[in-house]
């Protein structure tokens, strides 16, 4: 294949580097989540302050991964936003909104020490914990979802993708301790409570 300009070869740098980015980002994912954290609660029974902070940093990092291309120069690839008052911008901004208010309001109403894996107590049926399993990982689902509602694009699809994989990584390892911790009680709480919201 023969590139045609200078464009072309800048549109093949920016998928190149956006693939790296995002492979990067999931083997990243996999060692904090699959590795580090699953081996603080296989020895812990918690995690450390050390390796809640790194799944913390973890997430920021997929948070942050739309910023690493906002070249203005680049709008090919970032899709243009929808106009303010835009039936499209609505909706997303209601869903960020709905995002924030299931990730942040869960996290707050179950405290941020049991939130972040610092502090072990008893399995949680109640609150929101009713509908889903996943409370928070949903909320930050809707927030990117939202997100990509207001600046559509193919790069976008990229960010929801990393999240989706990036969550579950953390739901799976979470999973496994928590049947580890609370045997049949959490096995029963899973056969009523989907893990996510339908499923």
């Amino acid at each position: 294949m023969q590139l045609r300009s200078g464009k072309d070869r800048e549109i093949l740098m920016v998928l190149i580097g956006f693939l790296l980015v995002l492979f990067l980002l999931l083997g990243l994912a996999y060692l904090v989540f699959r590795i580090i954290v699953r081996g603080d609660y296989q020895r812990r029974g918690r995690l450390s302050a050390v390796t809640s902070a790194l799944e913390l940093l973890m997430f920021m990092a997929v948070f942050c991964f739309p910023f690493i291309y906002s070249d203005t120069g680049w709008g090919w690839f970032w899709s243009s936003s929808a106009p303010v008052g835009s039936t499209r911008w609505i909706t997303g901004m209601l869903v960020v909104g709905l995002g924030f208010l299931a990730s942040f309001g869960t996290m707050f109403w179950f405290g941020l020490r049991r939130a972040f894996g610092v502090q072990v107590e008893g399995l949680v049926r109640s609150g929101p914990y009713r509908f889903s399993r996943n409370p928070q990982v949903l909320g930050g689902f809707l927030l990117v979802l939202g997100c990509c509602l207001i600046w559509p694009s193919w790069y976008n699809l990229g960010w929801i993708l990393l999240y989706a994989f990036t969550a579950h990584m953390m739901v799976v390892t979470e999973e496994e301790h928590l049947k580890d911790v609370f045997g049949e009680e959490y096995e029963v709480y899973c056969r009523e409570t989907p893990r996510y919201l339908f499923f």
